[in-house]
This record gives structure tokens, C-alpha cells and sequence, in this order.
């Protein structure tokens, strides 16, 4: 009997190309519930790429990729939280009509999650999106996306664009509601933000993993924090 459990994902020889240009060539992983991963490239290598097709959102790729043991599709959705990089919310939306949306959406959401991580945040119930900050309509949309009980969260550079002192607002949020058997994905590139709260790290180039590890493993092998390795590895 194996009792193993089930990779949370699972991606073998993936590729994708736009217009002939290789965004992914043979990707690989395996990656377990139960932490926090940070997906780290510069601009190009295919961090957004690889969780759009995790997030069964994009279409037309070659080789296997696996959630929760499901092929990319309308079951994987079900148990796939994903925070695109780009809005998504309506302009009109108020913080309770965003919350009355995703109600209807998703059944797995915890309404009163979402109303608890708005109140963490500090975001006004009175005002709609188009009067909120940058940060702000973050924060919202990160309540909804931590709000779902979902077996794998994928946030695409979910504290890019925003102020120092938010980043550290919105990680705290992420963190007090991410549960322990859950696999989170995170792509960014401001690793030093990020690394506090990152238990393993995929490296990607050219749409290939350029380096792998647990986070703390790699910053004693190397001697130095995982942003100083990034750049290292990155300037070589």
C-alpha cells in the first residue's frame, strides 16, 4: 500500500511557445502539499506561463502537467485558487459585492473569511474599486483568492506594484490563512520580500528550471540569502 500522498503538482517535459518563442521547453517539477513555494525568473523566463496552464486558464500546450492528480480542466479548477497579475474585478464592485460574487462561484469560498481578511486589510466597505488604490484592490482580491479552501493557491506576483510597508501587510494576510496541507505557488521577483515566508524555491530561465531547492538547505550550501543566490545565479 502507498501512502504517499498525491503531488500537489506534477509537470513533465512542458512546453508552450507564442508566435514560435518558447516561453516553457521541457519543464519538469514535482512539488508536495504542505508549503510554500517561491517561483523565482526574471521577465520571460515563464513564471506566468506555467501558472496559467495550472490554473487550467491557457490552452494548446505540449507534454503533462497535473493538479491534485487531474489533468488542467474544470475538475482541477474546483480544488486551483488562482490570483492572476493582472485586475479582475469589476470597477463597481464594493468589497461585498466582490464577496457575493465569489459566494455564487465557488463553493469551497468562506464568506466570512473573506469579510475577516477585508477588516485585516483595513479596506473601506463604502468604496468601490475605482476609488481604491492600487494596494487596495490587492488586498481585495487576496481575500477572496486565501478565502477558498483549495488545495493549491497560485498567486502571480501577488505585492508587485505596491508599497513596501503593504507587501508586508499582504504576506501577513496570506500567511494567517494558509493552511498546512495546501501547496502554495508564488511567482515574484522581489525575492527579498518574499523569502521569509517561503519553505522551497524553483529557479526558472528560459522556461526551465534553472535551480531547485528547500529554502534553508540552499541558503547554507551557499552562504547567502536566497535574493544574493538569485542574482548570482542569475548574473552567471
Amino acid at each position: 500500500m502507498n501512502d504517499q500522498p498525491i503531488a500537489a503538482i506534477e509537470v513533465a517535459n512542458l512546453r508552450k511557445s507564442y508566435r514560435g518563442r518558447p516561453a516553457l521547453a521541457g519543464l519538469n517539477l514535482q512539488l508536495k502539499p504542505g508549503q510554500i513555494v517561491g517561483l523565482m525568473g526574471d521577465n520571460g523566463s515563464g513564471k506566468t506561463t506555467l501558472l496559467k496552464i495550472l490554473a487550467g486558464v491557457l490552452a494548446e500546450w505540449e507534454g503533462e502537467a497535473r493538479v491534485a492528480g487531474l489533468e488542467p480542466g474544470p475538475e482541477s479548477k474546483a480544488l486551483v485558487s488562482f490570483l492572476p497579475d493582472a485586475s479582475f474585478l469589476p470597477d463597481s464592485h464594493k468589497p461585498a459585492d466582490s464577496i457575493a460574487q465569489f459566494t455564487r462561484f465557488f463553493d469551497d469560498f468562506d464568506a466570512k473569511k473573506a469579510r475577516d481578511m477585508v477588516d485585516f486589510f483595513g479596506l473601506p466597505w463604502d468604496r468601490n474599486l475605482k476609488e481604491m488604490s492600487k494596494g487596495m484592490r490587492e488586498k481585495l482580491q487576496i481575500s477572496l483568492a486565501m478565502s477558498r479552501r483549495a488545495r493549491v493557491y497560485l498567486l502571480d506576483e501577488p505585492i508587485s506594484g505596491v508599497d513596501p510597508a503593504s507587501r508586508d501587510v499582504i504576506l501577513r494576510g496570506i500567511l494567517q490563512n494558509f493552511a498546512d496541507d495546501a501547496l502554495m505557488l508564488i511567482s515574484t521577483h522581489l525575492i527579498q520580500d518574499v523569502e521569509p515566508i517561503v519553505d522551497s524555491v524553483i529557479f526558472l530561465r528560459a522556461g526551465q528550471v534553472l535551480l531547485q531547492g528547500d529554502a534553508d538547505e540552499l541558503r547554507t550550501e551557499h552562504g547567502v540569502s536566497l535574493d544574493a543566490l538569485f542574482r548570482k545565479v542569475y548574473a552567471s
